[in-house]
């Protein structure tokens, strides 16, 4: 333990303990929280010895308010000891990790992949005996090495490797799912006792002066007894207007005078460096001052130096601010041009930054590119900060307008940092009032304009302009104009009609060489893909194969979006879950969206109905709460598609009515459309087939597959089969000339499936069967679309040709709803099946044994009166989950209600 008794804190150390018990059995995350000054450091000393002590890794860093800006300083902190073990990691995860902490040279890695070398690592180092990190100050550490930490944080459990981690009452909570522990101030008994030990002949009366003023902080007890014993006291505060912190700072700042300056100047050195490499102030050292000059402020015990790391630590983070507010302007510059000469690019830029006397145009341009290098890293928050320093040092107002506007741009579109946005965007403006024409500042007010109270049509109009007027040259390698294509892409589809996308296709032709690989596939596979849908389908797996786990997560989500109508969000899954799970874990909000809608839209479409509600919940919460409100009417889609495929036509029809209301005055007419689908499907539930024609009608008219309305694609054989259904025979007949004409089967299974159902509906002949049995046996993915085509074609045999044969269309179709849990397909096709005759075998009573173990737990609560939602309660799920799980078991059992529970569950009578 540490060489210094810690008083009144057995209740921590045994939970330190017990921490460490549960590290060895497989993993542990915690989070000690607590005052400055409290004693969280020896806490977390001690808890770092007593790991050592039995035979663990501990493996330490702390956060410095003067190296939150640079990315990985405390990651580096961290791993530094283990940078030999670096060679045991594969080359992918090693290089990345390696390029990240600055120990090897390389393009900036994606910081997913520096967060799973990271694991790796700690995971390789467990394997010989387990792992203890300890972070303290979390609340200044970089937020390149939070997002890793986070991420850490989720993934330790089973390792054999823990997390201890440290912050100030009051700073930001944690990215992780940490257990979280108050230290509190020491009560009266615990610090007399301290006092006591320290100062056994201290005066009573002095004695209760450094109580009352201490109010049980330990770090106090320990540094005002020589301010209150000695001349110094004149430097204490009164204890009833001045904050426990500025009096401590008080006391270090007389403690720091009596050095000699030349100790002070490596102190500041020291504490602008941040990480306390002492080979780093060694190169920024060359003469004199020296790091022998430290001496001095060892023997105080204000720092100490760890041999065997290389490493300067303070005693505590106030030391730093005290050495910095006691020191000069010119002091401070000095420090940060010594540094800058000693340091990577990227910290150096910032070190320049802060010795700069004004404006500098070499420093703004070494900001920039530090912006660009972080935001490759998936770090937005440092990227902004960048440029917003550059732009403070840019020579002109042109550039100080285009800096801002483009951290405008990146606070809008990828960190959601919206009303900063909004506040970059105006000082933009003001700077240099022709900003406003900029690639970056169209975009960001764009985003701005719609993510508000602004219509689509005025951010079209806004962003076409700044586009056609751009002094870029139409060249495919602006970056700022392949970011407002893929914007102005966007509002296109939003406005969903062809006057939208005339002048993003003229840009698009204009670009030089040619456009971008990603947005020349969307141009063609989102826009209007019925009629060029099928020019993308030779590129689209090119694309998709740079999906790797290094890309720039922007390009997730685009590629996705030229997925949809293609049908190939199933490639995009597993980068679509990294960029969820990277979202969780403190990353880019706009890009845990983009990949939450895809995977709604894929789970639906291949019955993973239970994963897209929740997935669809998530994204509603993010919006809700995380400055997106736009995009929130995304997830009400997918909630109301799904809550009327499950039979919760109310939910269903109250969703839809909300997309409606909020897009109409908004201009978001593919919203608008999108709101017709659940319509669609909760009409054809209940059985009101008039209902679901004209709502597939509105999304498109019978005979016609609406110019750049790709979503109509998705209701095609709803329309075909509703108006066979009330006898509109004509209407049919027309839709799927339409389809054939177009020859939509050709993108994809799926829409191959959908022409082939809706042909066999119209289309009286064995040849048709046969042709949509060939599709069926292609469209193995596509759950919910198979089902209903079984279901459809179950029907016109029996009526039309062989019980026998529809009964096996009929099965499979009642297999796949149920799985969904579906329930008024799943009651649709029941009746049909009694209609053709076929009665299940009658299963013996008793357990349940065709039920899982989740599923009897549910049935017994269900038999015994409980409503989903008090059954809900008791198990911990969620009411929509319970609902799905009686809809798989009713057919299990035999019953189609839950009034048959009670019998089919009931033991036979003896």
């Amino acid at each position: 333990m540490t060489g210094v008794e810690l008083f009144g804190r057995h209740d921590e150390l045994a939970g330190i303990s017990g921490f460490l018990d549960r590290v060895r059995q497989g993993g542990c995350v915690r989070l000690i929280r607590g005052e400055p000054g409290v004693g969280k450091s020896a806490l977390m000393t001690a808890a770092a010895e007593l790991a050592l002590s039995q035979g663990m890794h501990a493996l330490r860093a702390s956060g410095s308010e003067f190296e939150a800006d640079v990315g990985y300083s405390c990651l580096n902190q961290l791993l530094l000891p283990a940078h030999a073990a670096l060679d045991r990691l594969p080359s992918g995860p090693r290089e990345a990790l390696s390029v990240a902490l600055g120990f090897g040279a390389g393009a900036p890695p994606d910081v997913l992949l520096v967060c799973n070398a990271a694991l790796l690592l700690v995971t390789e180092l467990a394997a010989d005996r387990p792992v203890v990190l300890v972070v303290d100050d979390v609340q200044w550490i970089d937020r390149a090495s939070a997002v890793v930490l986070g991420f850490l944080s989720r993934r330790l459990e089973g390792r054999r490797a823990g997390l201890l981690l440290s912050a100030r009452t009051g700073s930001t909570s944690f990215p992780g799912l940490l257990s979280e522990h108050v230290v509190e101030p020491l009560d009266d008994e615990a610090a007399g006792r301290l006092v006591e030990t320290l100062h056994p002949q201290m005066p009573a009366r002095v004695r209760r002066r450094l109580l009352d003023l201490a109010q049980g902080n330990p770090l106090a007890l320990l540094e005002l007894p020589a301010a209150l014993l000695g001349s110094a006291r004149r430097t204490v505060p009164d204890a009833e207007v001045v904050p426990l912190s500025d009096r401590l700072q008080a006391i270090f700042a007389a403690r720091l005078t009596a050095l000699p300056d030349a100790t002070r100047q490596v102190l500041l050195l020291a504490t602008f460096e941040g990480a306390g490499d002492v080979r780093v102030l060694r190169a920024a050292l060359p003469d004199r001052p020296s790091l022998e000059d430290l001496a001095p402020a060892e023997r105080a015990q204000l720092v100490r130096v760890d041999d065997a790391t290389a490493r300067i630590a303070f005693r505590h983070p106030l030391i730093r601010s005290a050495i910095v507010a006691m020191s000069t302007h010119e002091e401070r510059r000095t420090a940060h041009l010594a540094l800058a000469g000693a340091v990577d690019r990227e910290r150096r830029a910032w070190h320049l930054a802060a010795a700069a006397l004004g404006p500098d145009e070499a420093v703004a341009e070494l900001l920039d590119d530090a912006a660009r290098r972080v935001l490759l890293r998936g770090d937005g928050f440092a990227a902004i900060a960048a440029l917003v320093r550059a732009a403070e040092l840019s020579t002109t107002s042109t550039g100080r307008g285009r800096r801002l506007a483009e951290a405008a741009y990146i606070g809008a579109e990828v960190n959601g940092t919206v009303d900063d946005a909004e506040i970059l965007l105006t000082d933009a403006r003001r700077a240099a009032p022709d900003s406003a024409g900029s690639l970056h500042a169209a975009g960001a007010a764009a985003f701005l304009m719609i993510n508000g109270d602004g219509d689509v049509n005025t951010a079209h109009r806004l962003l076409t302009g700044a586009i056609e007027t751009g002094d870029h040259g139409y060249r495919a390698d602006d970056p700022a104009l392949v970011e407002a294509m893929h914007t102005l892409l966007l509002l296109c589809w939003y406005g969903s009609t062809p006057e939208h996308w005339k002048p993003f296709f003229s840009v698009l032709r204009r670009l030089r060489p040619q456009p971008p690989d990603l947005l020349a596939l969307a141009a063609d596979s989102f826009a209007d893909p019925v009629r060029t849908g099928k020019a993308a389908l030779p590129r689209v797996d090119a694309v998709l194969r740079t999906l790797t786990d290094d890309v720039d997560p922007a390009r997730v989500v685009r590629a996705g979006t030229a997925a949809v109508y293609l049908d190939r969000l199933g490639d995009c899954r597993e980068a679509s879950w990294r960029l969820v799970r990277h979202g969780r874990d403190g990353g880019a909000p706009r890009r845990h969206l983009g990949a939450l809608m895809h995977l709604c839209l894929d789970d639906y479409l291949v019955g993973r109905w239970d994963e897209a509600e929740e997935l669809a919940d998530e994204g509603q919460r993010i919006c809700d709460t995380g400055g997106y409100p736009f995009f929130a009417w995304y997830f009400r889609y997918s909630r109301a598609i799904l809550a009327a495929g499950r039979g919760r036509f109310d939910e269903a029809y109250t969703l839809a009515d909300e997309i409606t209301h909020w897009a109409l005055p908004r201009g978001v007419a593919a919203a608008v459309l999108f709101a017709h689908h659940p319509r669609v499907l909760a009409a054809a539930g209940q059985g009101d087939h008039d209902a679901a024609f004209g709502h597939a009608a509105a999304m498109s008219p019978p005979g016609v597959l609406a110019s750049h309305v790709p979503h109509c694609t998705w209701v095609m054989f709803d329309l075909v089969e509703a108006a066979v259904r009330i006898g509109r025979t004509t209407e049919a007949t027309a839709h799927v000339r339409a389809m054939r004409d177009a020859d939509v089967g050709a993108l994809s299974s799926r829409t191959a499936l959908l022409q082939a159902g809706a042909e066999a509906l119209v289309l009286d002949d064995d040849e048709q069967v046969l042709r949509l049995e060939g599709a069926l046996a292609g469209a193995e993915r596509w759950l919910f679309d198979r089902s209903r085509v079984r279901l459809a074609l179950g029907e016109k045999l029996r009526r039309t040709r062989s019980a026998a044969q529809a009964q096996q269309h009929l099965l499979a179709a009642h297999g796949g709803f149920a799985a969904m849990a579906a329930g008024p397909w799943l009651s649709r096709v029941a009746g049909e099946l009694r209609a053709a005759g076929y009665r299940p075998a009658t299963e013996q009573r008793g357990e349940p044994t065709a039920l899982t173990a989740q599923e009897a737990q549910i049935a017994q609560l269900a038999a015994s009166g409980l409503t989903n939602k008090q059954i809900a309660e008791r198990l911990y799920l969620s009411h929509r989950t319970v609902g799905a799980h009686l809809y798989r078991i009713f057919p299990k059992l035999g019953v189609t209600s839950r009034a048959g529970l009670r019998d089919a569950l009931s033991p036979p009578a003896v």
